[in-house]
């Protein structure tokens, strides 16, 4: 796969025209935390129909099984177009994209791939028809790259269901999530205890979530704390049923998903960054003639075209990758988040710098997708993280 097909390129004209007509005008609102994203979110699936879509596949899983309970698992949107929307809405502004992702991919994603029927139908159908909003919590605060080792998070097997109690930190949508998936260790394994993932509903008793946190970029996402104190989870909320194996495997997989979704919204960033500058770059006049006509200038632009064209060619091998059936490994994701994180906020922070004054003025959008673009490097897996995994895997020769 070398590009977009015809049709993908029709939509994607239409969800940029959305984003400048409706999302665009309301990022100044959401950026300076007015209010939620939510409401914007719940626009455009409505324009885009994507509750029926979600609906019609879950109708179709269902459909295509004699008996209900072994009903395969829907498949929810088109890889290609979620991947233009993602790219899309970054472009406009990189934290409505990351929050959209997190309830949606992250936290819908998970109970999709690795819950039951009845777990399927009652929890991630609501969520990625954007009827309510996802969480997907893994990070604690003593407990960031040593996500495993480290968690402190546990659960406790009880009559009828679970005791969770701990804590987590730097959560995306935490602060107004409806549906949780939380990970905790099982304290009732002695050996090296199995971590399990838990679908919890705000209003448990002893659930809480804290004020959305100030952060440098991403204000369009509201990112949070969640607090357990003995919460009861039902047996029935036990992602995957009792029957559910261990769950770090799972929620590497949702990692590198995560690791592999930030390749569009590094495309958007870029992309956005380039025409920005071009479009600057014609129009600014210096000593009597447009910057565009300063090799330094033009020095600029050409890495940022070169950047684009690279990231571009990543994101269509995962798109073929896909395509094919054949998965990429978690090397690759990491290796690809951190080529294109670090990629993108070199070309913001370039962008900013061409634009001098006007670029580092908040109401030029440069701005923001420069403080944006640096969680890339941090959420789901520190640069230095991504580093460490691939160098430990090429030395040990398994790549």
């Amino acid at each position: 796969m070398l590009d977009f097909s015809e049709e993908h390129k029709v939509a994607q004209r239409l969800i940029r025209t959305w984003c400048t007509e409706r999302l665009a005008p309301r990022v100044p609102e959401i950026e300076d935390a007015a209010g939620p994203p939510y409401a914007l979110m719940r626009d455009l699936c409505a324009t885009f129909g994507v509750a029926d879509m979600v609906r019609a596949a879950f109708a179709k899983a269902r459909s295509t099984a004699a008996d209900p309970a072994q009903a395969r698992r829907p498949t929810v949107g088109d890889g290609p177009l979620m991947t233009i929307l993602m790219m899309e809405l970054s472009r406009v502004c990189p934290g409505f994209a990351m929050s959209f992702g997190a309830s949606l991919g992250l936290c819908g994603g998970a109970i999709i791939a690795r819950g039951t029927l009845t777990q399927r139908e009652r929890f991630a159908l609501p969520v990625m028809t954007m009827e309510k909003i996802g969480a997907w919590a893994l990070t604690e605060p003593g407990a960031g790259s040593d996500a495993f080792g480290s968690m402190a998070t546990h659960a406790a097997r009880v009559d009828g269901g679970w005791r969770l109690s701990g804590s987590k930190t730097f959560i995306t949508n935490a602060p107004f999530a409806d549906v949780f998936v939380v990970y905790a260790r099982d304290r009732t394994t002695t050996l090296t205890p199995a971590v399990r993932a838990f679908v919890v509903e705000r209003g448990a008793v002893g659930l809480v979530t804290g004020a959305p946190m100030k952060k440098m970029g991403m204000h369009a996402s509201p990112t949070g704390e969640i607090f357990l104190d003995d919460v009861f989870v039902p047996a029935d909320q036990l992602l995957g049923g009792e029957d559910a194996a261990n769950e770090r495997a799972a929620a590497k997989t949702s990692l590198k998903s995560e690791r592999f979704g930030m390749t569009p919204m590094c495309l958007g960033i870029v992309d956005r960054c380039l025409d920005e500058s071009v479009r600057y770059a014609k129009e600014r006049v210096q000593w009597g003639q447009p910057i565009a006509a300063f090799q330094l200038v033009q020095e600029k632009i050409a890495k940022m075209y070169t950047a684009r064209t690279v990231i571009h060619a990543l994101l269509m091998r995962q798109l073929e990758a896909e395509r094919a059936g054949t998965p990429l490994s978690l090397e690759e994701a990491s290796a690809s988040k951190l080529y294109c994180a670090r990629t993108a906020t070199d070309v913001a922070m370039e962008a900013v710098q061409l634009k001098g004054g006007a670029g580092y003025m908040r109401d030029g959008i440069v701005e923001m997708l420069a403080r944006d673009a640096k969680l890339l490097q941090i959420g789901g897996g520190t640069d230095e993280i991504q580093i460490l995994r691939i160098a430990r895997q090429v030395l040990s020769g398994s790549t």
